[in-house]
Order: structure tokens, then sequence, then C-alpha cells
């Protein structure tokens, strides 16, 4: 498979591992948005959100409420961005999660389309099926 996170996995990339089991790797993120801009992946290959067992997600939930508390007392940030994305938004489709730290001033703005964006009737009409 020529996936970069099961490399990582692997030991054949080497990271700036921060945490580690035997279900996940946690190490920072070398295209980082903010300080300490950290990546927790499962060490066996899930596409997505889709793919991933209810027990590797509840585990991946367990390690972000460690890893939040360390990187908030050892980086002094004020908040936690956590962001999971699936296929479009997804560059390594290997199931991952990001924690980016956040600071005042770090200017991170999640942008979009506001022209886009539907009416939110509209919108649950849709969900909903009426």
């Amino acid at each position: 498979m020529d996936c970069i996170f099961c490399k990582i996995v692997n030991g054949e990339i080497p990271s700036y591992t921060i945490y580690e089991d035997d279900i996940v790797k946690v190490f920072l993120d070398i295209n980082p948005q903010t300080n300490g801009d950290t990546l927790i992946i499962p060490k066996k290959h899930f596409n997505n959100i889709l793919d991933i067992d209810i027990n590797t997600c509840n585990h991946i939930n367990e390690v972000i409420k460690k890893m939040y508390p360390l990187l908030k007392e050892k980086l002094h940030c004020e908040g936690m961005t956590i962001i999971q994305n699936n296929d479009l938004g997804q560059d390594i489709k290997h199931f991952h999660v990001h924690l980016t730290p956040r600071y005042t001033n770090d200017l991170l703005n999640h942008t979009y389309n506001k022209d886009t964006i539907k009416n939110i009737e509209e919108i649950y009409a849709m969900i909903k099926g009426e």
C-alpha cells in the first residue's frame, strides 16, 4: 500500500511522535496550521469514518482527551480545534484526526463561500426527505 501514514506507522518515514500505543500513533504535522498541530492516526489502515470500527473511534477519542491537556500545558494554547475530514478535503486517505492548538493571534480562519449556503429550512427538508 502506498499510504504515507502507513509508512509512518511502519517506520519507513520518520515522524515526531508524541504518543503511541497498540492502536494509534500521535505525531506532529509537518505542515502545521498553528504551533503544535498534531495528527492522531490508527495504526490499522481505514480510509475514513465509514470504514473505521467503533472501538478504534472510541480509543481515538480517549487519546484526544489525553493529548488536549498535554498540548495545553506544554504549549500554553488557549483552545483546540479538532477536525476529521472525509473524502473531499481529506488529503491523505487514511483516517486521521487533526488536533490544532488555538492561540489568540493565530489568524487561523476556516473560510467558506456564504453564497452557497442554503436556507436552514431547505437543508432540514432535504435531510428529512420532505
